[in-house]
């Protein structure tokens, strides 16, 4: 932070229910993860004067704050797919650093899967075909056909193969067995995952995240709040964000992800490197972006993903690197927007509340260091936010 601001914390961090919830609403998931969250902290609503939320309501976020009692005088509605909730929290860590809010709710709920088992929507194969994606929409390039093409091309460039890319959902898989909230805990294999269904050349069903119902929460608030709140405080200590493209023509090389300048914003801004990280939280609709983001936020080189992924390194049992320690979309929960998961699931490892998938280092104390990284669209956005302990 600049010198003369205020440091920022995580103070609370919750989950809604998560998975299967067919008797809920978007706005019941709201204020469940809303109120965890609080209770989470120990503070009151009273307390709380910024508010931050998207994918929700006609002037989002002013129905949710609404809903929830809310009447906030800093508001951020900034949509950028998946990357929305590292975004949102670097600008909500920006604005306490200066005095414009004290106490920043961030909130999300969806009913992905039981409004589609309902039939009140359909599953995504598009983001619409107006504006620049016209161009694109009548090839019926579609929503995963775009992120298989990057992993493709990946492929191509760097001998990543097939196996490399399973590896990423066996390991997911493993880590959400310990995690009694994940969706789906039984173990697989590298050939079940090349065994499934084909989804769009080359990722099969266990290549592609689950579509489940849930809701999340964080409350960042400025360090005097700290002492008032229940739980160790969760620093922020740096984030970074960028944009790159919306139509696949305009992305210069699809084996680069935009992780690759906002991470090393949010490391420098940090004042750390990749390898002092203990674990990473990173967006894995599918399992090419847990390995490009992997290499793009400095983990290791580009086009080394493949054989860094295939080693165990991503488990939290022998792990050099844990990474999504909950099971991540592929295996724990994955209701639309999952930035705001990431964040929730950083806070508790570096708490030590995360049970039997707990990281530790090698003196077996909880992690001193996370990343949280987001990616929106069809790689086009990204948040990365770092966090630490005391």
């Amino acid at each position: 932070m600049t010198p003369g601001t205020r440091k920022v914390a995580v103070v609370g961090a919750a989950l809604a229910d998560c998975g299967r919830v067919d008797d809920a609403t978007p706005y019941t998931l709201h204020a469940q993860a809303a109120r965890r969250a609080l209770a989470d902290a120990g503070l009151d609503r009273a307390r709380v004067d910024g508010f931050a939320s998207a994918g929700l309501g006609t002037l989002a976020p002013v129905e949710v704050a609404e809903y929830l009692g809310l009447r906030p005088t800093w508001v951020d509605s900034t949509s950028v797919g998946g990357s929305t909730w590292e975004v949102m929290a670097a600008h909500a860590a920006d604005a306490i650093a200066v005095g414009h809010a004290n106490a920043v709710l961030l909130v999300y709920g969806s009913t992905a899967r039981a409004d589609i088992r309902a039939g009140r929507r359909t599953g995504d194969l598009s983001f619409g075909a107006r504006g620049p994606l016209q161009f694109e929409v009548p090839y019926g390039h579609t929503l995963i056909a775009k992120y298989a093409m990057a992993a493709r091309r990946h492929m191509i460039e760097y001998g990543t193969t097939i196996e490399q890319l399973a590896q990423v959902a066996v390991q997911a898989r493993a880590n959400a067995a310990l995690n009694p909230e994940a969706m789906f805990r039984d173990p697989v294999t590298v050939d079940e995952v090349a065994a499934g269904p084909l989804i769009a050349d080359p990722f099969t069903k266990l290549h592609c995240c689950l579509r489940s119902d849930g809701g999340a929460a964080v409350l960042l608030a400025a360090e005097e709040y700290v002492r008032d709140c229940r739980t160790a405080p969760v620093w922020v200590l740096g984030t970074g964000e960028h944009v790159s493209h919306a139509t696949m023509s305009e992305w210069p090389d699809f084996t680069v992800s935009p992780a690759a300048v906002s991470g090393a914003l949010a490391f420098e801004r940090a004042g750390v490197r990749p390898s002092e990280i203990d674990f990473a939280e990173i967006y894995d609709a599918f399992t090419y972006m847990t390995l490009v983001t992997l290499e793009d936020l400095g983990f290791c080189a580009k086009g080394e993903g493949g054989a860094f992924v295939e080693k165990g390194r991503l488990l939290v049992r022998g792990g050099d690197l844990p990474v999504n320690t909950d099971g991540g979309g592929l295996s724990a929960q994955h209701p639309g927007m999952r930035g705001l998961f990431l964040l929730v699931e950083a806070v508790r490892q570096l708490r030590g509340e995360a049970g039997e998938r707990q990281v530790r280092t090698r003196d077996g104390l909880p992690p001193r260091l996370g990343v949280a990284s987001g990616t929106g669209g069809w790689f086009c956005s990204s948040g990365t936010v770092v966090l630490g302990r005391e």
